[in-house]
């Protein structure tokens, strides 16, 4: 047991031990040294950081009776979620403020997040991977309802109710999986099924183990809770809810799409449906909104779909692809709220709120600006390169295929509408009538703004060395 927690566990077991200082911390501190609740998971996330380390990937290594498994595709995957959390928790500053008595409680539910979502991508059989989603999902429910006001609490309970159906559908897919093989554990099911021909109750087990891992991506039919979510959020809320349980969640889905469920191929085609209808529907949703969270929560959806597709064509070539994408679109991500925390108005998202902003917030609304020209795919970010990667991999993967991807290409263009909605008021002139405001942000804002938006240029620029990396990854899986 010490073995495996030395070899695998360390920088989980340093998210537990900050876990407690800080509910510790919340029931003996007074409310005005709520300030120190976002430093210590700061040091915390750092500290799990420089513990990854210690964990062994070369060869692979299986703990707590192969329950848990570390290699460097994991090892990746939980370094750009504890990376999101340390973003996550610099940009929380307003939102404790605000809930100052709160503020450890805030903080200590963050790190639960993180550390579910470490092991759900490091997770090697069904009962661990099932307890870690809903550990990463509880804390989800409390982060939505953390911030003041109604719509919190409404989103916070949506989003409640599509994760329970989720989870329904989840473990009936998991027990009907067990009938098959006997087993639970995701290299077991894999020998199995891999030699002996698969049935039509496997394949059914294999889509409704996928279903209930989309309704986390907000994948189409399970989507709708995302706009009102999206509203209802703190911007630091979403900067986590946008980018950690999306990694958790492709990065398990591809393991098991790579390994026990990858024998089923009516799985693939269903996939490759759904993330087109995905597609259509969350640019076609997007066109008519003017708000600025609903744009960016039918992006979060919109490229989820992209990612999916790709994904479900299971190849070395498409999960490096996979994989590149998701870095670079976390990245663009969290700059797009990251200056949304800055502007810190919830109740005046609307786009034309923002006009004339660069104006008087020349180098914010230009990372900010930046942002969104690489979600959109624009040349010159790392957007860009992701999505011509991307859609390489799906052109690659055989003619039958081709269909889908000219749709989505289609679709993308078809996004370029609403980007350029939330991008050009940026730009635009403002009646000088109109008070353009001055944002004052403070350091840690600044830093995850500009080195975010830093990193979408140099990714967009120089992309080679990362590109090699995700292979190397995808290649030893």
């Amino acid at each position: 047991m010490l073995n495996d927690i030395f070899n695998i566990l360390l920088p989980q077991m340093a998210l537990g031990v900050f876990i407690l200082i800080q509910l510790v911390l919340s029931m003996i501190l007074s409310p005005r040294f709520y300030k120190f609740s976002r430093l210590i998971s700061i040091i915390g996330i750092s500290l799990s950081v420089v513990l990854l380390s210690t964990v062994q990937t070369e060869p692979q290594y299986f703990g707590f009776k192969n329950s848990i498994m570390s290699d460097s595709y994991t090892l990746l995957f939980d370094f750009i979620i504890l990376l999101c959390g340390f973003f996550t928790a610099l940009l929380s500053r307003s939102l404790i403020r605000s809930r100052k008595r709160n503020a450890y409680t805030f903080q200590a539910i963050l790190l639960s997040a993180v550390f579910g979502a470490m092991n759900i991508v490091s997770a090697n059989d069904f009962i661990t991977l099932f307890v870690s989603i809903e550990l990463l999902s509880f804390s989800t429910y409390f982060l939505i309802a953390a911030s003041k006001g109604y719509y919190s609490k409404e989103a916070s309970f949506k989003y409640l109710l599509t994760s329970a159906i989720a989870t329904g559908v989840f473990l009936f897919g998991v027990s009907y999986l067990y009938g098959i093989t006997g087993s639970l554990n995701l290299s077991e099911i894999y020998e199995i099924t891999a030699t002996q021909e698969t049935s039509l109750m496997y394949s059914i087990a294999s889509i409704l183990i996928a279903a209930g891992l989309l309704a986390k991506l907000a994948v189409f039919p399970f989507a709708n809770w995302i706009i009102d979510v999206y509203k209802g959020c703190e911007t630091s809320v979403l900067a986590f809810l946008s980018t950690i349980p999306k990694l958790a969640m492709f990065g398990i889905l591809c393991r098991l799409l790579v390994f026990p469920l990858g024998s089923s191929f009516e799985l693939t085609f269903v996939l490759v449906i759904l993330s087109l209808v995905t597609a259509l529907w969350a640019n076609t949703y997007a066109i008519r909104e003017n708000n600025v969270k609903v744009i960016f929560a039918c992006s979060a959806s919109a490229n989820s779909s992209y990612v999916l597709l790709a994904a479900s064509l299971v190849s070395v070539y498409n999960l490096s692809t996979v994989i590149f994408y998701l870095i670079c679109y976390v990245l663009m991500n969290i700059a797009a709220f990251a200056f949304l925390n800055i502007y810190g108005d919830k109740n005046s998202m609307d786009v034309n709120s923002f006009k004339g902003f660069f104006h008087k917030n020349h180098g914010l609304t230009g990372a900010y600006a930046f942002s969104i020209i690489g979600l959109a795919g624009i040349p010159i970010t790392s957007g860009f390169v992701a999505k011509i990667y991307l859609f390489t991999a799906i052109a690659n993967s055989g003619l039958i295929f081709v269909p889908f991807l000219l749709a989505l290409l289609i679709l993308t263009v078809v996004a370029l509408y609403y980007y350029l909605k939330v991008l050009l008021p940026l730009f635009g002139e403002y009646d000088k009538n109109t008070e353009v405001k001055l944002l004052n942000p403070v350091f840690s804002q600044k830093f995850v703004l500009y080195l975010t938006a830093i990193a979408t240029l140099v990714l967009g620029l120089y992309p080679e060395r990362v590109i090699e990396l995700c292979r190397f990854i995808a290649y030893n899986i």
